[in-house]
């Protein structure tokens, strides 16, 4: 009920994922006066799509500890609620980030062995794809949740695929003597324990070479680099867009050009990698980015069905 867009892209999105995936069974969480209206002619079964009436909702100016004491009749909490009394098995959120964490932490809890959840979602690199945590829950960290994290992200990393996840640890320098004292400490942490694949620091510069899978960070440091990143491919395209617009022949070569730009363009668009895990609850739980579209927000929806399938919090649970 909270994103940018309202519930008619939630609606949308819904819709697609469940003519495509026959299994799914979705539960729509918010104001049943605004909602059926927008499902009025869907032809779809209420074993697989239901409403869960909330009356109220958190905004994206709720300040999160207000949000915890004051909105629990709030599409957020009452979603979370679900999750945690297994009615559903994630919740998928787009909106207030701060709200949507602090609900998280105070219903679902976070794993033993868990200090604090750290958002990860998945970056677009050269080659794969690399994972980066953490991306704004957690301003300062201490070595031991940077090592924590470190965890968490070989974790995912290995249920999508990759056997022996390379670990970096994101520095303003690759050489042993760079960083903060906190830095440091987690770099001796993360270097002497055998249960990781740890390479060492990264620079800003090389977080989409693809050279490793798992990226570690404070969430300052990792919100910095993912909005500065995202601002990077929509000026990519921006300007690949007002070059082919400057001539009539510029023109034409577009034309020609047309499949390569398109490929580029889907594989530069963030709405490809929307969807940010809050990794180290005991239940499933993604970020929709504020302003997703429908293509985003089924991207979104696909993050929280993968980790579901895959058993996540049950696998860090395991390696912890």
């Amino acid at each position: 009920m909270s994103g940018d867009l309202g519930p008619r892209v939630v609606i949308a999105a819904a819709l697609e994922l469940l003519d495509s995936i026959p299994e799914l069974q979705l539960i729509l969480v918010g104001d049943q006066g605004q909602l059926e209206p927008l499902l009025a002619l869907a032809q779809i079964s209420p074993d697989r799509l239901r409403i869960h009436h909330a009356p109220d909702r958190v905004s994206m100016d709720d300040e999160p500890l207000s949000a915890l004491r004051h909105k629990k009749t709030s599409s957020m909490w009452v979603a979370l609620e679900l999750v945690r009394d297994d009615q559903a098995q994630a919740c998928v959120s787009a909106g207030n980030t701060g709200a949507l964490m602090a609900m998280s932490r105070h219903l679902i809890k976070t794993l033993p062995g868990i200090d604090r959840p750290a958002i990860c979602k998945s970056m677009p690199v050269a080659e794969g794809r690399s994972l980066m945590l953490d991306l704004g829950a957690n301003l300062e960290c201490t070595p031991e949740q940077l090592q924590q994290f470190a965890h968490m992200g070989s974790v995912l990393a290995r249920a999508t695929g990759d056997t022996q996840p390379k670990v970096a640890l994101l520095n303003i320098g690759i050489e042993e003597n760079k960083g903060t004292e906190v830095l440091q400490a987690a770099h001796r942490l993360l270097r002497e324990d055998q249960r990781l694949n740890y390479v060492g620091f990264i620079e800003a510069s090389d977080i989409l070479a693809g050279r490793v899978q798992v990226i570690v960070c404070d969430g300052f440091s990792g919100n910095v680099a993912l909005k500065a990143s995202e601002g990077v491919a929509r000026l990519i395209r921006q300007k690949m867009r007002e070059a082919f617009q400057r001539s009539f022949w510029r023109k034409l070569l577009a034309v020609c050009a047309s499949p390569v730009l398109r490929q580029l363009s889907v594989e530069l668009n963030p709405a490809a990698y929307n969807g940010a895990s809050f990794l180290g609850l005991h239940k499933i739980v993604v970020k929709s980015h504020g302003s997703a579209d429908q293509r985003a927000f089924a991207q979104a929806l696909r993050v929280a069905i993968e980790q579901v399938s895959q058993k996540i919090p049950e696998r860090i649970a395991a390696q912890l």
